[in-house]
């Protein structure tokens, strides 16, 4: 179950971290911000409270409202006020070697018109890192690239050949392809990009190392700049089509897909 009390903040000030355990216990609204200072242990100094409820604000984990006197955290789900639904950050996932820490970090929400969603509830967001998810096709349409936001479905049941996971493996998070080979007694994790990734393997014993923390079901594509959008465009005319591994070992695994699972 992921809490919006879990406040494991790489670049969280202690101040901030102190407000947020401060709002879980009671309504800080009408208090004033001298107030609110002698109880997070920063007696008389009212501009610095001031600072850090405007920072908590600007990452979208409090809402204020200085007309109407108000300060409260900003929950998972549909919002009240314009319909929006806020999505949990949880940190960062790597798309190439898995090398971000798989730490739950709770770094605010997005917020997302409940129409651009193909699901809202049970999901949280964590940015891709890397590009070795690059030719994937998200739902048939979205690859995943270096900035691209994730969304992923916790508690997703049963997964199947081909579908793409956030996984952890010896504390580090992943972005991949899933295939559960079981003539071999093994998973395999695929890239799929344009540069070359080999498979992970790992042993059906080995499973306690390793774990699916959700599935990816949607890719909320970060803007290109102009000149992004003038480099993809030049280099067009000498990307590759070939897979991350040999096409011999991509089609295995990929016809594993069609396989009736055991």
């Amino acid at each position: 179950m992921i809490s919006d009390s879990v406040y494991l903040i790489s670049n969280m000030h202690p101040i901030q971290e102190k407000i947020l355990k401060l709002m879980d216990r009671q309504d800080v609204s009408k208090l004033t911000l001298r107030a609110i200072g002698s109880l997070v242990g920063e007696e008389n100094k009212p501009q610095k409270v001031k600072h850090h409820l405007s920072q908590l604000a600007k990452k979208g984990l409090i809402r204020l409202d200085k007309d109407k006197n108000i300060i409260e955290q900003v929950k998972s789900g549909k919002m009240k006020v314009g319909g929006l639904v806020a999505v949990p950050i949880l940190g960062s996932a790597n798309c190439g070697q898995a090398l971000c820490f798989g730490e739950q970090r709770f770094e605010g929400h997005l917020y997302i018109s409940s129409r651009l969603l193909k699901k809202v509830k049970n999901i949280f967001a964590v940015k891709a890192v890397g590009p070795s998810m690059n030719k994937a096709k998200i739902g048939g349409q979205s690859s995943i690239t270096d900035g691209d936001y994730v969304l992923v479905e916790k508690d997703c049941g049963a997964l199947k050949n081909g579908d793409y996971v956030l996984s952890v493996i010896d504390g580090l998070t992943n972005i991949k392809k899933f295939f559960r080979d079981q003539e071999n007694h093994q998973i395999v994790l695929v890239s799929e990009s344009t540069q070359d990734y080999p498979p992970i393997y790992i042993h059906e014993d080995d499973f306690t190392d390793y774990f699916i923390n959700g599935k990816v079901v949607q890719v909320l594509k970060r803007p290109k700049t102009d000149q992004e959008f003038w480099q993809e465009t030049s280099g067009l005319d000498v990307l590759k089509e070939t897979g991350p591994i040999s096409k011999e070992d991509y089609n295995y695994y990929n016809n594993l897909c069609s396989k009736k699972e055991e």
